[in-house]
């Protein structure tokens, strides 16, 4: 409640200010000659923001000189310290949370345009709105602050019927940004490689096949059940005498992958809340193969050109699974089986349990021993 009041007085408090702004905000006005100062937000998960990055490039190629400074989660931005399409880094640090600060921050650059790629509401538009930014670009189009956008068209009939990635580069269009190329972007950490090729030494890490395991989700209707990874990985470990599994997962994960680490037996490393975010890349950087929930590892996995076989319910494959490097995923699928499905909300969430052990191995050993193109097994 307490949330909804701060809203509704920030909706009304806008409201007033706007009847008061004489500037042409609408993108018929926009010039991009007079482009200095460009603010990208993509202020929510890992793989919200990797899935970000291919717009972001496209700025950059459009706006060569401009000053690009971006707002990014404070909890994963150091993957991103090192984009080369980036100026700087303004950290978000969740709801409304140095909120005035922010604003302070963002009038200091002058942005003459703010692109919003994937941001929190109700702040990311009205930070960028009172941050100074003459124009101000998103899809969706908030409902409620859609006065203070400058498009007037999502660009799609529908924006959930595309992939994320798409519906980023969308948006960076509207200022005549190009929309063909969609590989995300992030480059290796050096120092942080060398403290993998440390750690990889430690623990004797040597010639083998590297099979990841990401065996959680921020939200546990993503997590395939735990007993199902074990089970996999003891095929796996029969299968082939030179595979290595290695578990990865937070420091809230750690006693679950302990678990399937002990399940497994022989030939498995839990790695679970032992790594930075850079190091975690360096890390998927070195596997053969990741099977993974729909998570931001993943996405790690697929802008580093990694093999994965991928498992999703009820989230779509289509909106947010692989879309470059085709040939190197498999996507794992299933119908969702709620009407309505209720996500977040499920406390007993059982639908990636559709989802089989042999059909998992099956589509290991099809991408990892044979390199085939990507093929989604989609089942009701």
């Amino acid at each position: 409640m307490k949330l909804k009041i701060r809203e509704n007085l920030l909706y009304l408090a806008l409201k007033i200010i706007n009847n008061f702004d004489k500037r042409q905000r609408d993108l018929k006005y926009f010039n991009p000659k007079e482009v200095k100062s460009i603010l990208v937000v993509s202020s929510t998960a890992i793989g919200d923001t990797l899935m970000s990055t291919p717009a972001i490039k496209a700025l950059r190629e459009r706006y060569p000189q401009a000053k690009i400074i971006a707002h990014f989660n404070a909890k994963n931005m150091e993957l991103f310290e090192n984009n080369p399409h980036i100026d700087g880094i303004i950290p978000y640090y969740g709801g409304w949370k140095k909120f005035f600060k922010t604003i302070k921050e963002f009038k200091k650059h002058k942005f003459d345009v703010a692109v919003i790629l994937h941001g929190n509401e109700p702040q990311a538009t009205p930070m960028a709105y009172l941050g100074g930014a003459k124009f101000i670009l998103k899809i969706p189009i908030p409902r409620k602050f859609d006065f203070l956008i400058s498009n007037k068209s999502n660009g799609f009939e529908n924006p959930w019927n595309h992939h994320a990635i798409d519906v980023r580069l969308k948006a960076v269009s509207f200022i005549g940004c190009k929309e063909d190329q969609k590989e995300m972007v992030l480059p290796l950490d050096e120092k942080s490689g060398d403290e993998i090729d440390k750690l990889f030494k430690e623990f004797s890490i040597r010639h083998k096949k590297l099979i990841g395991f990401q065996v959680g989700a921020k939200d546990k209707y993503k997590i395939w059940p735990p007993d199902k990874f074990i089970k996999i990985g003891k095929k796996l470990i029969e299968f082939d005498r030179n595979i290595l599994i290695l578990i990865l997962g937070s420091k809230e994960e750690k006693n679950i992958c302990n678990k399937i680490k002990e399940e497994i037996g022989e030939r498995v490393i839990s790695f679970a809340g032992m790594l930075s975010l850079k190091q975690l890349a360096n890390l998927i950087n070195r596997l053969n193969l990741l099977v993974t929930n729909d998570t931001g590892t993943m996405h790690i996995a697929i802008a580093l050109k990694k093999k994965t076989v991928s498992l999703f319910c009820p989230t779509n494959f289509w909106g947010v699974g692989p879309i470059q490097d085709m040939h190197l995923h498999k996507v794992i699928s299933k119908n969702k089986p709620c009407n309505p499905c209720i996500t977040k909300k499920c406390k007993k969430p059982y639908c990636m349990n559709l989802i089989e052990v042999d059909e998992v191995f099956e589509a290991i050993k099809e991408i990892l021993y044979e390199n085939s193109p990507l093929q989604f097994n989609y089942n009701s």
